[in-house]
């Protein structure tokens, strides 16, 4: 887990790139409501968790380094009525302790206390357009503090966005966000695991996103990271498929996109297999370019590289692969000039992972592309997607989707695969499907 020290030096590295005489406001979330009077599973805005530490909604943490109480948090306050109906609350004290901040109050003082910690700085850092209760509550103490120059009051004349320098900073995993993040992975990849062995002809895409729920929920997961996708036959081709509701049939494809939550950090794999446990000569074909497109583009994640120059490398090994395949006609250079392939390759290859699943960070710093460094942790998930009814495409093509996706942590000599448990290779993927056969007997086809 991650010290208190650790919190502490997180404020401090944010603060020091503060404007002098500012103040910065960090509000927790909320709940959200489901239906009626039930919320859905609370989960911490991961700014205010990365700073803080505290998993509780509706807390506020103000930094102010020019002040006399540089860090202030205020959190719900302990009430014994609230906390029968709805679980434990930490109070102001054991919050200071667990996040290490100069000084902690409850959130009943806020209204009071915060209108008057804003009084007198030139510079207010703030997040807007995110919490609008928040929001609202504030503008009105800023309005108020407009209106009262009489009176001595004096209100921030330059507003700020502090996301830019702190996700920059959230770029960089700590040594103890990296085994976080080992964490995470490593039970994601029992899930798929899991998964491989499970799927068979007769199983519905829900009940293999329920063999991953479980088994993240059983080595320690506070949940999925994201909806799973489990996308059978022509399902693969919708990039963002969750609804996870068709029959797997013998002879297609399963696309598995899923990962597992772990203390707040993300998990993100992507697996494609034959329902049957047997590539089909088509599905093979497909699948070994965009895993040898994969192989390409990892030999450029190291520090110093680009993202881009290795989406440069799997676009080449892809145009090349879709010519000889008879999809895309003419010369490597010309297609790949014209970014042809982007027709069956619509997403990116890559995106930042940590505390979102699309974590945050620039992937630009001006004009160029943003240089790879030791911590960052990224995907690297290239895909091809043939609709089923495209006749630029031939027959055998048709309703195949493949992706295939690890997490890459960068590191001082090169990269780190933390999801190479998951086998990707056609041999490893058949071996594992046929053991788990062997073992589980007949075909598990249940009904609904």
């Amino acid at each position: 887990m991650i010290a208190v020290s650790e919190f502490q030096g997180r404020r401090a590295a944010f603060m020091k790139t503060m404007v002098p005489g500012s103040i910065a406001i960090f509000p927790a979330a909320s709940e959200v409501v489901r239906s009626r009077d039930t919320h859905f599973p609370f989960r911490q805005d991961s700014d205010f968790y990365y700073l803080t530490g505290i998993t509780e909604p509706d807390a506020v943490l103000v930094l102010a380094p020019d002040s006399e109480t540089p860090e202030i948090l205020f959190v719900l306050p302990k009430d014994p009525h609230e906390e029968v109906w709805h679980g434990r609350r930490l109070g102001s004290e054991q919050a200071q302790a667990q996040s290490g901040v100069n000084a902690c109050y409850e959130t009943s003082e806020l209204a009071q206390q915060l209108p008057a910690l804003i009084d007198g700085h030139s510079d207010l850092y703030i997040a807007f357009d995110q919490f609008p209760a928040f929001e609202q509550q504030l503008n009105d103490m800023l309005r108020t503090l407009r209106n009262a120059p009489k009176r001595g009051k004096i209100a921030p004349e330059h507003l700020h966005d502090p996301r830019p320098q702190l996700h920059q900073q959230r770029l960089i995993k700590s040594p103890a966000e990296q085994q976080l993040m080992r964490k995470a992975a490593e039970i994601s990849v029992a899930g798929h695991r899991r998964a491989l062995g499970f799927v068979r002809p007769g199983v519905y895409e829900y009940q293999v996103a329920a063999e991953l729920q479980h088994e993240f929920t059983m080595h320690g997961a506070s949940g999925v990271a994201y909806g799973s996708i489990c996308g059978g036959g022509v399902n693969a081709c919708i990039l963002h498929y969750t609804a996870n509701t068709d029959v797997l049939n013998d002879g297609d494809l399963i696309l598995i996109d899923a990962g597992a939550e772990y203390a707040g950090y993300a998990g993100d794999i992507t697996r494609t297999f034959p329902v049957n446990g047997k590539f089909t000569k088509a599905q093979r074909e497909i699948y070994e370019l965009v895993l040898a497109s994969q192989a390409a583009a990892f030999e450029h994640l190291h520090p110093d590289s680009t993202i881009v120059r290795a989406q440069e490398a799997c676009i080449e090994v892809l145009t090349a692969g879709l010519i000889k395949l008879g999809i895309l006609t003419g010369s490597v250079k010309e297609h790949v000039d014209k970014l042809s392939c982007r027709q069956f390759f619509i997403h990116g290859l890559s995106h930042w992972l940590g505390l979102d699943v699309h974590d945050v960070g620039a992937y630009q710093k001006g004009a160029k592309p943003m240089k790879l460094a030791a911590g960052m942790v990224l995907t690297v998930e290239p895909g091809l997607y043939f609709a089923p009814d495209d006749q630029r495409v031939p027959e055998q093509y048709r309703g195949i989707g493949v992706r295939i996706e690890d997490d890459l942590l960068i590191t001082a000599k090169g990269h780190e695969n933390l999801t190479a448990g998951v086998p990707k290779s056609i041999e490893g993927i058949e071996a594992l499907m046929a053991q788990a056969r062997r073992q589980q007997g007949q075909n598990y086809a249940p009904q609904r």
